[in-house]
C-alpha cells in the first residue's frame, strides 16, 4: 500500500460526516433549531480526526517529507493551496465552537434563532470546503507526489503514518458517524 492509501481511506469517513453536516444544516435552515450534541460530536470530530489525525500525518509527515524535495511549480502550489486550506478549516472551528458557545448560551428565543443561523452557515462552509479539498488531495496530489519518494521512502513514510495512528482513535469517530447516519 502506498502512504497516501491511509490517507485516502480517511478521506472516505470525513466525507461521510459531511453527509450527515449537510442533513443538518438543512434542518437548521428549516426550523433554525440545532442539536448542541451533534454540533460538539462534529467539532471534536473535526478538531481530532480530520485535523489532528488526518491533516497531523499530511503535516507532520508527508509534507514534511515533500520538503527534502525540489517540487515543481505544480505541487509547490498545491501544496501551500492545502496548508491554507487546513488553516482555514482550524480557523473555521474555532468559530463554530464560539457560535456554538453563543447558541447554547443565549437566553432568548431571537438570540437562539441568530446563532443557529450563524451555526448552519459554518456547516455550509465546512460542507463547501472539504469535499473541494478532499477532491484536490486525491486526485491532484497525492499519487503524484508519490513519484518523489523510492519505494522504501514509501514503506518508512507508511510505517510512520501507522506509528502515529496507533497513538489515536480511529474507531471512535467511525462510530459517531455511524451513529447520525
Amino acid at each position: 500500500m502506498l502512504p497516501i492509501g491511509p490517507l485516502m481511506i480517511e478521506h472516505r469517513l470525513i466525507e461521510r460526516l459531511i453527509y450527515v453536516m449537510q442533513k443538518h444544516a438543512d434542518r437548521i435552515k428549516k426550523g433554525r433549531i440545532t442539536d448542541v450534541d451533534f454540533i460538539d460530536n462534529c467539532i471534536d470530530f473535526i478538531k481530532t480526526y480530520a485535523d489532528r489525525c488526518h491533516h497531523g500525518k499530511e503535516e507532520e509527515i508527508l509534507f514534511k517529507e515533500l520538503g527534502k524535495f525540489t517540487l515543481s511549480d505544480k505541487h509547490a502550489r498545491t501544496l501551500k493551496e492545502l496548508i491554507d486550506e487546513h488553516n482555514y478549516g482550524r480557523n473555521l472551528t474555532t468559530r463554530l465552537v464560539e457560535v456554538r458557545n453563543k447558541y447554547f448560551n443565549a437566553s432568548t428565543e431571537a438570540e437562539k434563532q441568530i446563532h443557529a443561523f450563524k451555526i448552519y452557515e459554518y456547516l455550509k462552509e465546512f460542507i463547501d470546503l472539504y469535499p473541494k479539498h478532499i477532491k484536490k488531495e486525491d486526485k491532484d496530489f497525492f499519487l503524484p507526489v508519490m513519484d518523489y519518494f523510492s519505494d522504501i521512502q514509501k514503506q518508512e513514510m507508511l510505517a510512520q503514518f501507522y506509528e502515529f495512528d496507533r497513538k489515536l482513535i480511529h474507531k471512535k469517530y467511525k462510530k459517531l458517524v455511524e451513529t447520525y447516519e
